[in-house]
């Protein structure tokens, strides 16, 4: 039996640091926030819609100009609603195709993606995986890894779907504070979700 599993959660949750032990433990991942800037750049499509909605300083020598694309998304939820509508139905072909190369050699994949529920991507997985972390731990880890302010990091939080709300549609969770062991949970979420 092949499965499909959505890793989420808030920024700074510890998403990536799953992917990671998973992907280590054989389970192919499909990084959403880096296959969607990889799209952003090489697919003619969403080039072409960004630069109608952005201008053609969107790009800047054929690169995506990310500072700009960033502070258009975090500044009001309409504009992150305008870019993904551009981008997700294009991610949604490629992860598709992904996981039909995937499933040649393995049983189980998953794709990371910290909007996976607000994306439509819970439609395209069997269970979806919440990576939690309490807040006060999310802002720290944030704030350190992207060199930003509390400020900042809170509105980032704030443009996300609430963690309760990501916690009543997960059917399991990965508690990620620093204090529990990662390891044994990611090896108990393959264990339970392997195919019998």
């Amino acid at each position: 039996m092949k499965r499909i599993i959505g890793i989420t959660g808030g920024i700074g949750s510890g998403k990536s640091v799953v992917s990671h032990l998973l992907q280590l433990m054989g389970v192919p991942i499909y990084i959403s926030d880096i296959e969607g800037r990889r799209l952003m750049t090489t697919n003619r499509l969403i080039r072409q819609q960004l630069i109608d909605l952005l201008g053609d300083e969107v790009y800047l020598d054929g690169k995506l100009n990310k500072p700009l694309l960033a502070s258009y998304l975090f500044a009001d939820k309409v504009h992150a609603t305008q870019v993904n509508q551009i981008v997700h139905p294009q991610v949604k072909i490629d992860f598709r195709q992904w996981v039909e190369r995937q499933f040649s050699s393995v049983s189980l994949v998953g794709i990371e993606s910290a909007i996976l529920i607000e994306a439509g991507f819970s439609s395209e997985v069997d269970k979806i995986v919440m990576v939690y972390a309490p807040m006060n731990v999310r802002i720290g880890r944030v704030m350190q890894r992207d060199h930003i302010s509390k400020e900042q990091v809170e509105q980032r939080i704030r443009a996300q779907m609430d963690d309760e709300e990501k916690l009543s549609q997960a059917h399991y969770t990965i508690v990620n504070d620093g204090e529990k062991p990662l390891i044994p949970q990611v090896l108990e979420l393959i264990a339970s979700l392997s195919p019998k």
